[in-house]
């Protein structure tokens, strides 16, 4: 079964695991973990692409295969 997108009102599936550490100020993306956790926040292609951390924070994006800017066939258009 695959996992749904975090985001509220989303329903698009999962491709990436998005987590993060308060103390270092730092936000990692990676390849959609094998299993959900409590801790870490799954979002879609589009979600994970258009991130945005906390002025002063680092955003590391270490999927395989890190997107550009979303594609118009994800936003609906």
């Amino acid at each position: 079964m695959s996992r749904l997108c975090a985001k509220p009102g989303c329903d698009r599936r999962a491709t990436a695991t998005l987590s993060y550490a308060y103390a270092e100020s730092t936000v990692w993306l990676e390849d959609l973990a094998a299993e959900a956790h409590p801790m870490v926040h799954d979002l879609c292609d589009l979600h994970a692409d258009t991130v945005r951390v906390p002025r002063g924070w680092e955003l590391r994006d270490q999927r395989s295969l890190a997107a550009g800017p979303p594609s118009l066939d994800l936003i609906g258009a």
